[in-house]
C-alpha cells in the first residue's frame, strides 16, 4: 500500500474514524455503501480480548459480544481468525449460543479449524506429526538453553507455543530461544512464528492471510475488513492489500499495539486496543442502522 503519515488514533464514542490512506477510505466507503457484501474479520487475543500474562485467562472484552451482535446482521459475515484452537476461542469469547451471532464463524489454528455458530459444529483435520515430536523435545531444550525460568509451553493442538512474558527479562529470553526453537521446528517440518513475547511452532502454510482469502472467496465478499494486533496478523494485512490490488476494497485496523510498530504503520486505522475495536464495531453498526 502507498506510504502515508502516522496513522491517527480516533476512538471517540459513536464516531467512525477517517482512515489515513486512500485505500482505507475506499474500503470504508465500500463497506458503508454495500454492507451486505462485506466480511468483517478479527483476531482474538489483543483485538477482541485484552492481552494477559496467562492466555488461559484471556476473555473477550465485556462489550465485544453486544458490539458484534449489533454489527453481524448488517454485513455478509463476521469471522474470528485466531491461532488458538477454535474451541478455545469460542469458549473464551463466549460465542456459543450468543444472540445475534448465529452466523459467526471462528477459524482456529489459522484456518485449519472451523467452528460455525449456526450449527455449533467444529471441523478440524488431524495434527501435523511434527507437533507431537516438538512437544516432546521442548522441555529439554528449554532446560538446556538456560531460559527455562519464567517461560512456559502452551499446548495448541495443531501447534505449540513458548511464552516468555513472565520471564525475568522477557525480551532476552525471547531472543535467546528464537534460534534453537527455529532449529527444532525445522527438524520436524515446522516453522516458528514470532509474536508478542511468544514463539509458536506450527506447520507451514497455516496463516491468517490464507484463511482470510479463502473465507472471503467462499462468501463472495466484495469488501474485506480485518483487525489485528500482532505479527501473526501481518499475513492477513498482506491478504487485504492483495485483494485491494485485485479490485476488492478493504480496510486494515490495528488494535493499537506499541509492541508491533510494523502493524500500526501498515494500518489504515489505529484504535486503542480491544476497547477501541469495540467502539469501532459499535460505530459501524450505528452508521448502518
Amino acid at each position: 500500500m502507498g506510504s502515508h503519515q502516522e496513522t491517527p488514533r480516533d476512538d471517540s464514542p459513536d464516531h467512525l474514524p477517517t482512515p489515513a490512506t486512500e485505500a482505507g477510505r475506499a474500503g470504508l466507503d465500500a463497506l458503508l455503501a454495500r454492507p451486505g457484501r462485506a466480511v468483517v474479520a478479527l483476531d482474538f487475543d489483543g483485538t477482541l480480548a485484552p492481552i494477559v500474562p496467562d492466555p488461559d485467562r484471556a476473555r473477550a472484552h465485556p462489550d465485544a459480544l453486544p458490539a458484534l451482535a449489533a454489527l453481524a446482521p448488517k454485513v455478509a459475515a463476521v469471522a474470528v481468525i485466531t491461532g488458538r484452537p477454535a474451541e478455545v476461542a469460542v469458549r473464551h469469547g463466549g460465542f456459543a449460543n450468543a444472540p445475534g451471532l448465529e452466523h459467526l464463524v471462528v477459524l482456529g489454528h489459522y484456518g485449519a479449524e472451523r467452528w460455525d455458530a449456526a450449527t455449533g459444529t467444529l471441523a478440524a483435520p488431524p495434527p501435523h506429526p511434527g507437533v507431537a515430536a516438538v512437544r516432546a523435545e521442548l522441555p529439554g531444550l528449554l532446560e538446556r538453553s538456560g531460559a527455562e525460568q519464567g517461560t512456559w509451553i502452551e499446548e495448541k493442538g495443531h501447534a505449540v507455543a513458548v511464552h516468555t512474558r513472565r520471564a525475568p527479562d522477557p525480551q532476552a529470553a525471547f531472543d535467546a530461544l528464537r534460534a534453537p526453537l527455529t532449529g527444532l521446528a525445522a527438524r520436524h517440518g515446522l516453522i516458528v512464528e514470532p509474536g508478542r513475547m511468544v514463539l509458536e511452532l506450527r506447520p507451514p502454510g497455516m496463516d491468517k492471510g490464507a484463511a482470510l482469502r479463502a473465507y472471503a472467496r467462499d462468501v463472495g465478499a466484495e469488501t474485506v475488513v480485518y483487525a489485528g494486533d500482532d505479527l501473526g496478523d501481518l499475513p492477513a494485512f498482506a491478504a487485504v492489500d492483495a485483494l485491494r490490488a485485485e479490485g476488492t476494497p478493504g480496510l486494515l485496523v490495528c488494535s493499537g499495539s506499541d509492541e508491533v510498530p510494523d502493524l500500526r504503520k501498515r494500518a489504515d486505522v489505529v484504535v486503542d486496543g480491544p476497547a477501541g475495536v469495540v467502539r469501532l464495531l459499535r460505530a459501524l453498526a450505528d452508521r448502518l442502522a
